[in-house]
């Protein structure tokens, strides 16, 4: 389990502002199934264009739930002025802080905050979007956001930024460009390119299995466990990797994803670039 302050247990048991506010004044959506996360809010302003009244509905886990909560707790009463000036560490810090792995969900708060506002003054789009190049195809994050993150959080690794923003969370294609954000950003001479390594040799069929085997109890089966779920190996044919998930996993929507976009992610990344990730068939 996350290492959760009561705070944010408070708010993931008992959130407030939970629903949809009928007629509103401001709409914004951020986040996606595909993602794992997704925020809607909405607000209604009063006759001094203060927010009289703010609403969330939200699919994602605790850290979601609970920094959506505080976030309307929050902006509520404030100008649209005011409100703008709440950042995502205000939220981690109304709650006490977040476990470092989840503060992309007080990110996301704010992200749906300046799309309602955005909505409110244009009429635009209640989907978040930040304008830019897509660097992290897996999660669909421009560079004009992750340079933000960086900037805003002061981050310096491509750890950091996935933490804050899930860029880089997924197939690790584009570790490469977030690090050169983060060069630029801070104003670093990014480091030269490497030359081409020297090709493996050949993989035995028994290291691959062992190396899958390792892969998982190190780096993802400790991972699912957090959020409740875990994963089997079955089987191994050549480059075919056949997994069952198991607990939260095997019912999660977001359970395609987790399959290739984090497993198949890290078995590529720590055994080999040519393997696939297969769900057993029932």
């Amino acid at each position: 389990m996350w290492d959760y302050t009561e705070r944010v247990m408070e708010h993931f048991r008992d959130p407030r502002n939970v629903g949809v506010i009928p007629d509103p004044d401001g709409v914004g959506e951020v986040g996606s199934m595909a993602c794992g996360d997704v925020l809607h809010l909405t607000f209604k302003l009063d006759d001094d264009k203060r927010i009289a009244d703010v609403k969330f509905k939200t699919f994602g886990c605790a850290s979601s739930i609970a920094s959506a909560s505080a976030l309307t707790e929050l902006i509520k009463g404030k100008t649209l002025e005011e409100a703008e000036k709440v950042t995502n560490q205000d939220i981690a810090h109304y709650l006490g802080g977040l476990p470092e792995q989840k503060m992309h969900c007080s990110v996301m708060g704010k992200e749906a905050l300046e799309a309602a506002i955005e909505n409110y003054r244009t009429g635009g789009t209640v989907k978040h979007m930040l304008d830019g190049e897509v660097v992290c195809t897996c999660f669909g994050v421009t560079a004009t956001e992750v340079e933000r993150v960086v900037r805003d959080n002061d981050l310096h690794t491509v750890e950091q930024v996935t933490n804050y923003c899930k860029a880089g969370g997924g197939c690790g294609g584009c570790h490469g460009e977030i690090e050169k954000i983060i060069a630029r950003v801070h104003g670093i001479e990014p480091l030269p390119t490497e030359s081409a390594p020297t090709p493996k040799p050949k993989m035995t069929n028994i290291r691959k299995i062992q190396l899958i085997q390792e892969t998982i109890e190190r780096e993802i089966r400790p991972h699912l466990k957090q959020d409740g779920g875990d994963i089997e190996l079955i089987d191994v044919d050549g480059d075919r990797v056949i997994v069952s998930m198991r607990g939260q996993c095997a019912a999660c929507p977001a359970a395609n994803f987790t399959l290739d976009g984090f497993v198949g992610a890290k078995l590529r990344e720590f055994v080999s670039p040519d393997l696939t990730v297969e769900e057993e068939k029932p």
